[in-house]
Formats: C-alpha cells, structure tokens, sequence
C-alpha cells in the first residue's frame, strides 16, 4: 500500500500565517492597531473559517462557546490557534441546547456578544431550538452551525436527506436571520447583515451563519481587512412629528384613569417611566420580565399584570382609559390575549418598532429611542398644562393603591402557609410562595441575580419578587424554555465581570439540562440552583385542572435523588432544604458559603389546595376559555 505523508495542519496553505497574524493582533490590541503597525497587511489571503474569525474579531466578538464536529472541524483549528495567541476564548460545552442558553445569558445579562458554534445536523438543530430563548426575548448573538458540501456530490451525513439544497440555511432563516455562506468571498455581506440582526437597537436576535464544509478552508484571495464591517452602531432616535406630541400630551390631560404598560424595553429607563408616571399620576403595571422598572414599594407600581398577573395589577389594566404601552409587544400573557384593557378609549405607544409601536387600534404611535421619546413627551405635557397638576388623578391612585394593598395582604398571607400536606411526598412540605419567597429574601440579601425556569416556578417567581430596579430578575417567559435558568448560571462563569446568580428551577426544567452542572464547574461558575421538586408539571396540572376539572399525564412515580445526582458531579456542593423556612434558609447560606456551585433541593406542595399558589387574574386563549376570549377579543376597541 501507498502511504502519504500529511502536512500537519498549521503548515496548510490555507493556515499560513495564522499564528503571525493573531499574535500580532493580540500585540496590537486590534486587527486595525496590527495594520497601523505594519505587523499584518490590510490584504490579506486566508480560509473562510481564518475570514469568519477576524470579522468577529472586527465587531469585538471574541468568545466563542463550542460543540466541535466533522462539521466544523476546519473552523476550530482556526479557534485553536487564535485562542493559543489570546486573541479568542473558546468554551467547550456537552450539549447545544445548554451552550445555547449560556450564550443568550451571557449577551443578555453581561451584554457580551458572543458566538455558538456547532457541527452539522442534529448539533445545530439543538442549538436552533435553544436560540428561541434569544429568538423571544430580543437578544443578539451569533449561530455558527456546520452545513452540507456545495458540489451537491451526493448526500452528506447529518444532512437532511432531501434533494433540495441547504435546508438547514432555509429552517434557520425561519427562526430568525439567516446566511448560508456558499460563496466564501460573502463574508462582508454575511458580517454585516450579521451585524443588522445581533446588534439591533431595538429587535436584536440571534443571527444563524451556515459554513459548508468544503467552503470552512477554501482561501478568499486578497481580503481587505478593513472592509469586513465592523459593529454596528446607531444615534438615538427622536419623533420628529411635534402634532403627534401634541396629541399625546392632550390624551394625558383628557383622561383621569392612565395606565403604563411597562414591558421589557423599559428596562433601560426606569428613570424616565418613574417620571412619566408620577408627571401624569398613572398606575404602572409590569410585564414579568420587567420587574424593578419602578421600586418595589413605589405607591404607583402595581406589579405585574397579564393572564397570570396580581390582584393590582389586573385591576388597573381592566380599569384603566388611557393605555399608555411602553416598550411592550404584547403578548398574550402580558396583555391577556388582547382583552387585558376593556375600558381603553385611546392609546399613547412608545416604542422603537414599528409593528409593536402600531399594535393596538386608537394609538398615538411615538416611535424612537424611548429614553428620549418620554423626555419629549414630558416637555409637551408641561408646555399643555403649565406645570404639574394631579388633582384629577387622585382618587384613580386611592383605587389603584387599596388594590395593591389587597395583593400584598394576599401575598402575606399565601407565603405565611409555610407547609401543606403533599401526597407525593407523604408529608408536610414548603408551599412554593413560602418557598420562593425565602429564597428571593435570600438573594436580595446577598446582591444575587435571579434567574426563574419555566412552569410554576416561574409564574409564582414573577408573582412574587419585589425589586427595586431593573435587571435583578432575568425570568426566560419570552420562550418559557425549560432548563433555561440552570444553563443561563454557566454564563457567571463566562463572563468579565461576573455576578453571583441563583437559579429558580423546577425539577422537570432542571432535568432538561443536568449536564449545565458539568458546563458549570468546566468554566468557573459561582452560584447556586435550587430545585423546587414536586414531581410533576404543576403549572399544566393547574391549568388542567383550572379548564377541565382533572388533570392528566403530568406527573411520574418515579423519585430521584437530587442531592446525590448533583454531588456526584466533582465540585458541586448540593444540600437538602428541609421542610420550612428556617431549614431553607440555614441550606441557602451554607451553599453561598462554600464559594463555588451549589444546588440545594426543595420538596414543595402541588396539588388543589388553593393555597399551594398564587392564583390567576386575567384571561388567556388557551384551551376552552378560547371561545370566551376570542368573542371579548372580537368586541374590543383597541
């Protein structure tokens, strides 16, 4: 037999250079410092994978979290090399869906754009149905999958075996944005439409690049550096029609009874909300993903209201004349499938797109940024009205506030029944509000970030929180993936500036992703996953049972020992939370104590007992309350 000697990888032609040029852009401090210098040319010929690697670099894209395959082999010998001279990081992960969620929590949380990588087929399928997380909740990151060969030679493996070109490009540009890069001498096109979609000001969301395997090494001869585009970066935008102002401003004077929707775009200016609400003596009503927006015992902020809602907060969306949405889409639980507002005559709609902004009927549409839309609004309700009046506005407040009143005795009062018999359990255990409850205390006292899973967790979590700015709560209900607070832990680990973090997960949601305590430990992370196990899908029991009396197939026989699963994992600390408040808390400091990751297990009430949760206020298109809602829906105003 004939033997061949190989070239080792670095001494390919396509790879030539590799080392030089990364280390001169690590001594440079940037690939434009490198050209300034003379260390590197701005032309250059390299791979599409080198290509795809400094366009990154170009947009300040510099980590990168990895499942390598035959898929995208070609492309991790580029990340070696730039990670062996510090110009990348590279982040080793188990499985996509994990390494998904880490990536959307670490753009989410920390604001640093990152990169997923993956092989082809199953691989970035996984990842495609973990970026939904991104996908709902408006955050930007790059999807790097693996995709089949360009010469169509025959079917490749992992492909979709259908004779119909790049399928994988077609499913992802569903999702999202999308770019299958056939042709390497694309990249500028991909980068910057890339660019467009992750670093969007107001609707960013993942960006999905399809690399061919045979086109990852092919060489883009002489690449100007300088025209693969950088991040991009737009000025804040003002409404420039000054009538529409003028109209806001007299809807605001005509109406006694406004209500603020504050969504999830209003986190980032809670300072100006604060001053629109008490300017105008509205009631402000809070999405689940946009607690803090007012502190949690400011008399105007009625927590969160929707088809979960509270008592408060329904109360002033069901009331309410003047509906004044603030960096809302409306979804269905936030807006209770569009019947949240029955009494709304007009609407005022602040918010940067164009669809969202133009949403309800009856809207005075201020599109733009929406820090410096509120500041123009506030000038033409000064500029009406001579100053500040709420005379009017007062006895709106008193109802609101005797509302809020009710919710937060209610509240007490849940969370003080610490303990119901549970037949699962065979004994008394911790109700989730007591529960959630302590552990929320917990947490305020130590400055962590929550980070609430889906199902019951979640919904009596966003019921229950009380915080007093924004960001102290990341709760996934764009998506309402499960698994995805576990996972979203790692990205402490990850990140430049780190926050301790506790997760809130149910015991279906943690086992979707076990394997995020492993990614957890590889990389570092500080924090601390509390299980709430009562060994069923509550959140759908109560709905079934809500809807049609009984509930069906949502729950197992089958126990599992949490604590022991966790400490088999080498570093993880996992205690037992007992079965009350105070043994809870003891768990809860013993794990922050030790330092690293913890988990600390749970058992918690599920069944009829109304007292086990928080209850529901609001309407919902689901199941046979559709017909109910879609009639109400059909008869609306706006």
């Amino acid at each position: 037999m004939n033997q061949t000697t190989e070239l080792p990888p670095t001494h390919l032609p396509g790879l030539a250079g590799a080392a030089h040029r990364a280390a001169a852009i690590v001594a440079a401090g940037s690939i434009e410092g490198a050209i300034a210098r003379g260390a590197i040319p701005r032309e250059v010929s390299v791979t599409l994978s080198e290509a795809l690697v400094l366009g990154f670099l170009r947009q300040g894209v510099t980590k990168f979290l990895a499942i390598f395959g035959h898929g995208s082999t070609d492309l991790g010998e580029v990340l070696r090399i730039y990670t062996d001279a510090g110009a990348t990081q590279v982040f080793n992960f188990r499985n996509e869906v994990e390494m998904a969620h880490a990536g959307t929590a670490l753009a989410w949380v920390y604001r640093e754009t990152c990169a997923v990588v993956t092989s082809i087929g199953p691989g970035g399928l996984q990842a495609m149905a973990g970026s939904l997380a991104a996908a709902s909740n408006g955050v930007g990151l790059y999807h790097v999958y693996g995709d089949e060969t360009t010469y169509g030679e025959g079917y490749n493996m992992q492909q979709v075996p259908k004779p119909q070109q790049h399928i994988y490009g077609q499913m992802t540009a569903l999702m999202g944005q999308s770019y299958v890069l056939h042709t390497p001498e694309a990249i500028r096109d991909a980068l910057r439409r890339g660019t467009h979609c992750v670093h969007h000001p107001v609707k960013a969301g993942p960006f999905y690049l399809l690399l061919p395997l045979d086109a990852q090494p092919r060489i883009i001869e002489s690449l100007n550096l300088l025209a693969l585009p950088q991040r991009m970066k737009l000025p804040r935008q003002t409404v420039g029609d000054a009538a529409a102002l003028e109209e806001a401003a007299r809807l605001v004077g005509l109406h006694q009874k406004i209500v603020i929707k504050a969504g999830g775009g209003a986190r980032a200016f809670s300072q100006e909300v604060r001053e629109l609400a008490e300017a105008t003596g509205a009631a402000v009503v809070l999405s689940p993903g946009s607690t803090g927006v007012l502190p949690d015992a400011h008399p105007q902020n009625m927590h969160v209201g929707g088809s979960k809602g509270s008592i408060s907060g329904n109360h002033a969306m069901s009331r309410g004349e003047l509906l004044v949405v603030i960096g809302s889409r409306a979804v269905c639980q936030a807006d209770c499938s569009g019947i949240g507002y029955p009494r709304a005559e007009a609407v005022i709609n602040i918010n940067g797109d164009t669809a969202d902004v133009s949403h309800y009927n009856a809207t005075v549409a201020l599109p733009g940024d929406i820090g410096l839309v509120i500041e123009q609004l506030l000038a033409a309700i000064r500029a009406r009205r001579n100053g500040t009046d709420r005379t009017m506005k007062l006895a709106w407040l008193r109802e609101c506030e005797e509302k809020k009143r009710e919710w937060k005795e209610f509240l007490a009062a849940r969370q003080d029944v610490q303990q119901l018999r549970d037949a699962a359990w065979n004994r008394p255990v911790l109700t989730q509000p007591a529960a959630i409850k302590t552990v929320c205390d917990f947490a305020k006292r130590i400055d962590a970030i929550k980070f609430f899973d889906a199902g019951d967790v979640q919904a009596n979590g966003f019921q229950t929180v009380e915080d007093d700015a924004p960001y102290q709560t990341f709760t996934e209900t764009g998506a309402s993936y499960m698994g995805f607070a576990t996972c979203a832990l790692i990205a402490n680990g990850l990140a430049r500036a780190p926050r301790h973090g506790i997760a809130f997960t149910g015991d279906g949601s943690f086992m979707m992703n076990p394997q995020a305590l492993i990614s957890a430990m590889e990389h570092g992370a500080r924090g601390t996953i509390v299980i709430f196990d009562n060994r069923r899908m509550a959140a759908i029991s109560s709905l079934q049972h809500a809807q049609y009396g009984i509930d069906f197939k949502t729950n197992d026989g089958v126990a599992v020992d949490y604590v022991r699963l966790a400490s088999s994992i080498a570093g993880v600390k996992a205690f037992e939370g007992g079965f009350d408040c105070v043994s809870l808390t003891r768990a809860l400091e013993a794990a922050h104590a030790q330092g690293g990751l913890s988990v600390v297990h749970v058992p918690v009430y599920a069944g009829e007992d109304p007292r086990g949760g928080l209850g529901a206020y609001g309407s919902w298109n689901v199941g046979n309350w559709c017909g109910d809602v879609e009639r109400r829906y059909l008869s609306a105003t706006i």
